[in-house]
């Protein structure tokens, strides 16, 4: 089964690259695999104070995913998966998909104000000539009714 994988973060584009990505895997059989990344750079505190900003960390983003993963379920019949890495964004987004076979997609949303489509969005487009699968650039200001058009 090709997955498509999106990445879940706190921008506000977020929501649009999860609704794509959900829309798309209904609409052809696909999955969707959500990738949160922690950065590193959080926990450079002391050992037992980093350790609970690690859990803290997961435990919103398991609630975070459980609000996507219902809509998902209920509105377009997709049980996604959560994958948790830590790292750089990029890095680990680039080793996720080197380690599952079954990405075909990667899924981002593009910021919509004047400092351009975000960090994630730049970088990753920098080196998209290099990567083994295509990157679909999710405009986070379309409609829900534009994306259910388009998907």
């Amino acid at each position: 089964m090709r997955k498509f994988l999106v990445v879940l973060d706190d921008s506000r584009e977020c929501l649009n690259a999860m609704r794509f990505a959900a829309m798309r895997a209904s609409h052809t059989g696909g999955g969707v695999a959500i990738l949160s990344v922690i950065p590193p750079d959080e926990f450079n505190h002391w050992i037992g104070v980093g350790e609970v900003m690690r859990e803290e960390a997961r435990e919103r983003i398991h609630a975070h995913f459980e609000v996507f993963a219902k809509w998902m379920r209920a509105k377009q019949g997709v049980d996604p998966e959560l994958v948790i890495r830590e790292g750089e964004p990029v890095s680990e987004i680039l080793a996720h998909v080197r380690e599952d076979p079954e990405i075909g997609v990667l899924v981002l949303g593009a910021a919509v104000d004047k400092k351009g489509p975000g960090p994630l969005v730049t970088q990753m487009t920098k080196g998209a000539g290099n990567l083994p699968i295509p990157i679909t650039i999710v405009p986070g200001d379309l409609s829900k009714e534009r994306l259910e058009a388009i998907t």
